[in-house]
């Protein structure tokens, strides 16, 4: 999966979830000061990734995402690789 389909697929979360235009969404978006994200909203953000991608996100990684460039990045780095 390329980081864009990566990306596409975050962006349909977030505008779902946290009901942003698809305009506003970009690679700096903040989940904490530009979403108003508590903690709760974040972990659920995190499960539905998990589900979403079948990937496994630690604690200790997902604490470390602030931004959807970055999560993008993760889930890039850290996808099955099929020759």
């Amino acid at each position: 999966m390329t980081k864009q389909e990566i990306f596409d697929k975050i962006s349909k979360i977030i505008e779902d979830r946290f009901e942003v235009s698809k305009d506003k969404i970009t690679n700096d978006l903040n989940f904490r000061t530009d979403l108003d994200a508590d903690s709760i909203d974040f972990v659920e953000f995190i499960m539905e990734l998990e589900d979403t991608f079948g990937a496994e996100i630690s604690d200790d990684d997902a604490e470390k995402l602030t931004t959807i460039g970055q999560v993008v990045d993760y889930i890039y780095d850290h996808q099955e690789k099929t020759d």
